[in-house]
């Protein structure tokens, strides 16, 4: 599988990057008691937090707000998916478990404040391509919804869009059957480079502590 950058997504951001993970045969399961526990305590800090340090005051949110913006859009209608998560609990609610998989890709979006999208490998047909959505260009999301994906950054295999740093879809979603797995970390831009790396092999370990298996990461950009 090659996974590669268009040319018109680079043109707009010329220092865009993005972490690949390659999971190969991991166990997805409920949560462990250490995941659920981190999970929930890490939510009740930052409900502590939402008064002393509103989203307007956090770099990779607002960096991300700014990528959507230049790329065409809104990101008041359309969130970053670490925003979203983050506007949740600063409002009170609790992120209900879903399965190990998808409540590890939570936690580090929460830690590092920039979106993860976390996929099925065995649903992907073909390469990969990140881009920039056009006319025609949809999936319905795993809430259910269909997203226009027009102006906005996403994720396409050989069969048409599948992912985005704002919801991800149902047809590439990690269930309790995947085996393999490619997980997408949306770096901000303005990283550096030793703090991307680092970043990506802690999520790399975490997850493979979590879920066995083995995993190779890259760097695409």
């Amino acid at each position: 599988m090659n996974i590669s950058i268009s040319d018109k997504l680079k043109e707009l951001l010329p220092d865009f990057k993005i972490g690949i993970i390659h999971y190969n045969d991991i166990t997805v399961d409920e949560s462990p008691k250490m995941l659920a526990g981190r999970l929930q305590l890490f939510q009740e800090s930052l409900m502590l937090e939402a008064e002393s340090k509103p989203i307007s005051s956090i770099e990779p949110i607002q960096e991300w707000r700014k990528i959507f913006k230049k790329v065409g859009t809104d990101p008041a209608r359309y969130r970053p998916s670490s925003e979203a998560l983050l506007r949740r609990i600063y409002k009170g609610s609790q992120l209900g478990a879903i399965h190990s998989a998808a409540d590890t890709n939570n936690f580090f979006s929460l830690q590092y404040q920039i979106p993860l999208g976390i996929y099925d490998q065995a649903k992907i047909d073909g390469n990969v391509l990140l881009d920039i959505g056009s006319d025609g260009d949809e999936y319905e999301g795993i809430n259910g919804r269909v997203v226009d994906m027009k102006n906005k950054i996403l994720t396409r295999d050989d069969s048409g869009p599948f992912g985005s740093p704002i919801v991800d879809s149902k047809k590439t979603m990690v269930t309790e059957q995947t085996t393999q797995a490619l997980h997408f970390v949306y770096f901000q831009p303005s990283l550096p480079d030793s703090d991307v790396t680092e970043m990506l092999q802690a999520i790399e370990k975490m997850f493979v502590q979590i879920h066995g298996g083995k995993a190779q990461s890259e760097i695409i950009e």
